[in-house]
């Protein structure tokens, strides 16, 4: 069964499972008169709704790549995770205000075994639903399927602690149902605020996963000539389409012919291993010459000096120009272009006669 269908089918068990819980709850907390009943059947119908949403992000994401959107419509399951957000801290603001009156006014409740048994089943019932749909969504790297089953798996925390209070109104006689309320509703906004923080990162652009990063600069260097894997980016049109390029090092004596047989071989690996995209492009390395091996020996010196610079590579120089050029990647924190001045006139100060061409490179992956 491929992603879409999956996801599809997990959350249809969802929106079955969550409508059942609803009918159930919110004839319990009628009878009962209990608000944390009649919110958490209100939380259980914000469920549903999500997989609704969930459903149809997943069939727009899965539209064919058109001539205005060339890379496909994947990155809509960020959308989606963001609407289901949304609602969650909508359900927990609404529930918020419903609950803060209770806490000095409190309803008189009357539950009863056929109740207490109810919340119960509800309680197993949302465990397990929960377990279930956040392992589907792990496997399947579902955004939304993820927080739908973290979501679920929560709420049977919370449905554990109405029917503890239940409990407590039976033994003790304690009103305890608009304080449990607000403690839900609190509990409901936080989760939603960080679904929502976590999303918009993944928007905005994450560092990329280091488990991923290693495994493409591992099939990259796993080729003959290749000395080294730089400046590697990944850039995600969904959960299952990225888009990536790295430069290789190779010799400099390498012809053309050689070289693009070498890079159409790693991107071949890397999509057919990873589903990866790659774009390969080259740095020479020009070490036949002793000159430039001294030069290139007193960069990695610098480099190995300083705790600013992460790194030096793509190292090229052209004794006959008198020219020098080299990548440095730079701590964010550090002031780049700073650390780089101060690298060229070390390097101007020792070689006076070679021209040194610095680029600032960012770190994308560890």
């Amino acid at each position: 069964m491929d992603r879409s269908k999956r996801i599809v089918r997990t959350s249809i068990v969802g929106i079955v499972v969550n409508l059942i819980l609803v009918a159930f709850k919110a004839v319990v907390g009628l009878v009962t008169n209990s608000i944390a009943v009649i919110l958490d059947a209100v939380n259980n119908l914000s469920d549903a709704m999500s997989s609704i949403i969930t459903i149809v992000g997943t069939k727009l994401a899965g539209r064919r790549p058109d001539k205005k959107h060339p890379y496909g419509y994947g990155r809509i399951e960020y959308l989606t995770s963001v609407i289901i957000a949304v609602i969650v801290l909508l359900a927990g603001v609404t529930s918020l205000r419903e609950s803060a009156g209770k806490v000095f006014h409190p309803d008189e409740t009357a539950y009863n075994t056929v109740s207490l048994i109810i919340i119960a089943a509800a309680v197993v019932a949302k465990f397990f639903t929960g377990r279930y749909v956040k392992k589907v969504g792990e496997e399947i790297k579902s955004g939304s399927l993820i927080a739908s089953g973290s979501d679920a798996f929560f709420d049977s925390i919370l449905s554990f602690t109405t029917l503890a209070a239940a409990a407590a109104n039976l033994l003790w006689g304690w009103q305890l149902e608009g304080i449990l309320g607000v403690v839900i509703s609190a509990i409901i906004i936080k989760a939603g605020a960080e679904m929502l923080m976590e999303t918009l990162d993944g928007i905005i652009g994450l560092r990329a996963d280091t488990e991923l990063t290693d495994s493409v600069k591992e099939i990259v260097t796993s080729f003959p000539g290749v000395r080294g894997a730089y400046d590697l980016t990944l850039h995600n049109y969904g959960p299952s389409e990225i888009i990536g390029s790295v430069h290789i090092e190779v010799p400099d004596a390498m012809t053309a012919r050689e070289i693009h047989y070498l890079t159409r071989c790693i991107a071949a690996k890397a999509y057919a291993e990873l589903g990866i995209i790659l774009t390969v492009g080259i740095y020479a390395a020009s070490d036949s010459s002793p000159a430039l091996s001294e030069i290139k020996g007193t960069v990695e010196a610098l480099a190995d000096e300083s705790p600013e610079i992460l790194q030096m590579h793509g190292f090229y120089g052209d004794e006959q120009a008198k020219t020098v050029m080299f990548d440095l990647i730079i701590d964010f924190s550090a002031d780049a272009p700073a650390v780089r001045d101060a690298v060229a006139a070390k390097l101007k100060a020792q070689y006076p006669d070679y021209r040194f061409d610095i680029v600032l490179d960012s770190d994308y992956s560890d």
